[in-house]
């Protein structure tokens, strides 16, 4: 997909592929724009196909209905709307544009990584804490953890069609939309639909 960017705090890049034989992904990208920040989301339906893919619809739709910072309130917004689904597994963030700070928190397998924008730099910032349950079924309680962010930074997310070790001794040149088709390309399982976030933190505001 085409990287878009903001003249503020972020840019970004998705990447997705359906499992092998699939026309449908249940793995959908939510990035939404606030004046206080960007609302970033990795969502993973369960199972495949046509109902995964409704799954994974109808939790993006209630983040969007009415998107925010806090965190807690949107899974829990997602958790009421999956019923009646196969639930989705979930890891939200939030990039602030007013401070250099990321709130995050995951349910399901959704995994979630920040990276330096320092070379130097060889180990994550951060791995995201991941509830056990599934939003649509059971919601585990769940507490957002906040991480101070650099210009450079880079926030991923990645759902379970990506190997777990897609950060390690990942190269951050490029674009963040080259960024994320390269973890694709590099790392994808083809027996599972799979998705890649990439959100490069730009700085606050002025």
């Amino acid at each position: 997909m085409r990287e878009r960017a903001t003249r503020e705090h972020v840019e970004w890049g998705i990447a997705t592929r359906c499992r092998s034989g699939e026309s449908m992904s249940g793995d959908l990208a939510v990035v939404d724009l606030l004046p206080e920040g960007a609302l970033v989301a990795g969502i993973d339906g369960l199972g495949h196909g046509r109902e995964a893919a409704r799954a994974a619809c109808t939790a993006a739709a209630a983040m969007r209905e009415s998107p925010g910072q806090d965190l807690v309130r949107v899974v829990q917004r997602c958790h009421r709307a999956l019923r009646g689904t196969r639930g989705a597994a979930i890891s939200l963030a939030f990039v602030s544009a007013l401070d250099s700070r990321m709130t995050w928190l995951g349910v399901g397998n959704v995994e979630g990584r920040v990276l330096s924008g320092d070379p130097a730099t060889t180990r994550p910032k951060g791995s995201l804490a991941l509830g056990r349950g599934v939003p649509g079924h059971e919601l585990p309680s769940v507490r957002p953890a906040t991480i101070a962010m650099r210009p450079g930074d880079v926030l991923l997310l990645a759902t379970d069609g990506i190997d777990a070790g897609f950060a390690d001794a990942l190269d951050l040149s490029g674009s963040s939309q080259t960024i994320s088709e390269r973890i694709l390309s590099e790392h994808w399982k083809p027996p599972d639909d799979a998705l890649v976030i990439a959100v490069r933190y730009l700085g606050a505001r002025p």
